[in-house]
């Protein structure tokens, strides 16, 4: 494996998710095979989850890893080909990243959209040129469109937590005080549907997702009507779409709740943090047995281990 941007860089994901199961098991089972391999990690927005677990698999498997904040440590980065560099940019993308590629072994990039410029967002520019120049193995660590680290780990917890063949699987939409991207509710979808689950999406008018991850999804306007009999209630906020970036505006209550979670057949309920407590999701709900999102943090360090793991193979 070279890249790891989305499920279609996955060969088989059901195999990625048993692997990744199969190092949490056993999490120092290859404590060599990163002798002498070096991981950069190329943050462009803040992390702790992404951040701490990377390092932590990394570390697993006996790499060495280095870590730049660009904004914050480096220098500004243009991205344009072309461009005159008399402004604010003080290095192109494809000498920085070409360095990179020097120093490291395998690269990790987190990058964020604008959520101004929808065509821009969702060509990947950013990911993109880091591989094109870097010229190394590359793990999107968050992209403008999808965080396959969060949703490999997020398969993950389900396989292990839900005592169902088949879950029904509901991503119901929450409120936010600010527009946040549809990274996370794009990459879900996307791998909860390359996993065969039943998968229904439900948000208020508006805040449709992009069809090209939520292809076969089951979509409803009725989140209670949503929530009937799910085993799992995946919660996460996200802007429109279509009106890009915009916040549509909501009438109805769509914050979960107990009543609604009554509707469920005891559904296990995930978000994948940070979560903004008793705006998107209330207390009794996060902290209770049937949460799993501290499941979800732990498991981040296993599926980071696992495609790691498949990178280094091929190094």
């Amino acid at each position: 494996m070279k890249y790891f941007t989305t499920v279609n860089d996955v060969a088989d994901a059901n195999d990625l998710v048993h692997e990744a199961l199969q190092w949490k098991h056993s999490p120092f089972a290859s404590p060599d095979i990163g002798r002498n391999k070096v991981l950069g990690l190329i943050f462009f927005n803040a992390s702790l989850r992404t951040r701490m677990s990377t390092q932590r698999a990394a570390m697993n498997l006996g790499m060495t890893c280095m870590v730049m904040n660009i904004g914050n440590e480096g220098w500004a980065l243009e991205f344009h080909d072309g461009a005159v560099m008399n402004g604010k940019t003080v290095e192109h993308i494809r000498d920085a990243a070409a360095v990179m590629g020097l120093y490291c072994d395998i690269i990790g990039v987190r990058c964020f959209p604008t959520l101004i410029d929808k065509q821009a967002d969702y060509s990947e520019s950013v990911l993109l040129q880091f591989m094109k120049y870097s010229r190394a193995p590359l793990i999107s660590l968050e992209s403008a469109t999808l965080h396959p680290l969060q949703s490999l780990a997020d398969i993950m917890t389900i396989r292990e937590c839900v005592d169902v063949k088949q879950p029904k699987v509901v991503l119901t939409w929450a409120p936010h005080m600010k527009p946040l991207p549809q990274v996370v509710a794009n990459s879900f979808a996307e791998w909860a549907l390359h996993c065969d689950y039943k998968l229904t999406i439900t948000q208020p008018a508006g805040y449709e997702l992009c069809e090209d991850f939520t292809r076969g999804a089951d979509i409803e306007y009725d989140q209670e009507k949503a929530l009937k009999d799910a085993d799992v209630v995946y919660v996460k906020n996200w802007s429109a779409y279509n009106a890009y970036g915009d916040m549509p505006s909501v009438e109805q209550n769509w914050m979960l709740n107990d009543e609604k979670m009554k509707l469920t057949s005891q559904a296990k309920l995930m978000h994948c943090m940070p979560v903004r407590r008793n705006l998107e999701v209330p207390d009794a709900l996060l902290d209770n047995a049937y949460s799993l999102i501290m499941k979800q943090a732990e498991n981040r360090i296993y599926a980071a281990q696992a495609v790691l793991f498949r990178m280094l193979q091929t190094i």
